[in-house]
């Protein structure tokens, strides 16, 4: 199918909405049978480090928006009950758009993608953009826009989404594989000056913390060390040997020559961090290292448990999640990081890959500037596109999309109707937690 012409491959998209038209993309109601969401994010809990559960609900209990991010679980199990065209490809698997940021490449330009990729599977394309949209209606009322206003931000990225892949389509395979977003260009076409003057002062300020080591790399008594700003970077112990463990194995898991430059380092400090909303009690946590010239080098390591998407899109092809998470950010990313990587042997039961430390904060964008919010749902929209036509077949996918706006008005229709089952969600949630059937910390102060 992939060899065939870019014609007959869009015809064989359009005669899928014969199956699923495109207006059933905007359907949601709860089924009668709807598993109860606390509880099932008790249940996912229990694979979790104890100790840091109560961080991650009091950071679930900020707002609707928080809550939808660390309820991929829940909202998995949803999509699963949602009509699906068929098309499947690798799935970034939690696309919502704090899980979008800024980074440098290796040849340091910044550039614009999907950070996250603890839920990756193939998956149905259409779960990922209506998980985008979603969490774009639901940060909109957080940021009290207008319900038109905040419906329309589902539409802008649906319709970008939809542009950037017919584009693509249209091109041959390696072009189309090594396109990025060159984030500078974007900043530049905003067109509203006030807007774009906000967002270049952001980005500068990120990539000026990168070049800083984001405040992680400090001078103690002579040694390298990561200082503790608690509740979120600290050193914890008994948490010490197992990162010592698998910064130790994983650089098998490198290619040759990226294995040459790691050990141009030696590991000097680990400190745990308690990172984003969803991945809080998962094992996290930074390793300090330097070269002989002292220059620092911070690598993250993060467990991987089983995708949400599992249960509803199959299990992984691999027996290491840690394998499973590299595979799908090699695939869907397109400026990868040259440490990334994962530990061939599970340790204490639990799978890692690691990778350098990023600053993603310029994903803080949306509820932070309230104004760049369609800016922000554009840029999302064409950022998955061009992941997923890595990752699958853009002209397939066009040709199901087609020219018009029906598919872009049902994503947009799916995303509010199910920003409203979030809030309802939201609410229960918050009546769990004055129950005591979770315990909450109260939020830290969020990170500039």
């Amino acid at each position: 199918m992939a060899t065939s012409s870019p014609d007959d491959r869009r015809q064989a998209g359009a005669a899928l909405r014969h199956a699923v038209p495109r207006s059933a993309q905007a359907e949601w109601s709860p089924p009668a049978d709807r598993a109860d969401p606390v509880d099932i994010l008790i249940e996912q809990g229990r694979s979790r480090i104890q100790e840091l559960l109560p961080i991650r609900y009091g950071r679930m209990s900020t707002d609707p928006f928080a809550f939808l991010r660390g309820a991929a679980a829940v909202m998995a199990a949803d999509l699963a009950r949602t009509p699906a065209t068929g098309i499947r490809m690798q799935a970034c698997g939690d696309a919502h758009l704090a899980n979008f940021g800024s980074y440098a490449t290796p040849e340091g330009l910044p550039v614009f993608d999907i950070n996250d990729f603890d839920e990756t599977l193939p998956a149905p394309f259409e779960w990922d953009l209506k998980r985008l949209a979603t969490s774009l209606v639901v940060s909109g009322r957080v940021a009290q826009y207008s319900e038109k206003a905040a419906r329309k931000l589902a539409c802008t990225a649906a319709r970008a989404y939809s542009e950037h892949m017919a584009e693509l389509a249209d091109l041959p395979p390696v072009d189309a594989w090594n396109r990025r977003i060159d984030l500078g260009k974007a900043i530049a076409d905003i067109e509203e000056h006030k807007v774009r003057d906000a967002v270049e002062k952001r980005l500068a300020r990120v990539l000026e913390s990168g070049v800083k080591h984001f405040g992680l790399a400090r001078k103690e008594d002579g040694e390298a060390r990561i200082p503790e700003k608690p509740p979120l970077v600290y050193h914890l112990s008994k948490h010490d040997l197992p990162a010592r463990k698998a910064f130790k194995s994983y650089a098998e898991t490198l290619q040759e020559d990226r294995r040459v430059l790691l050990h141009r380092h030696a590991l000097r400090d680990v400190a745990f961090k308690a990172v984003g909303v969803g991945s809080v009690g998962t094992f996290c946590a930074i390793g300090l290292l330097t070269a002989g010239d002292g220059s620092p080098l911070l690598l993250q390591i993060k467990e991987a448990q089983e995708s949400v998407l599992a249960p509803f899109a199959g299990a992984s092809a691999y027996a290491n999640h840690g394998e499973r998470v590299v595979v799908g950010q090699r695939m869907l990313q397109a400026a990868t990081d040259v440490f990334l990587g994962w530990t061939r042997a599970p340790i204490d039961g639990r799978c890692f890959y690691i990778r350098r430390l990023k600053d993603s904060r310029l994903a803080n964008i949306g509820t932070q500037l309230q104004s760049a919010l369609p800016f922000y749902a554009s840029l999302c929209g064409r950022t998955l596109a061009r992941a997923h036509a890595r990752a699958g077949d853009p002209a397939l996918v066009s040709g199901y999309i087609g020219s018009g706006t029906a598919f872009e008005e049902a994503i947009s229709e799916f995303a509010v109707a199910y920003a409203d089952q979030t809030e309802k969600d939201w609410n229960s949630f918050q009546a769990a937690i004055k129950a005591g059937r979770v315990v909450a910390d109260k939020p830290e102060t969020k990170e500039d």
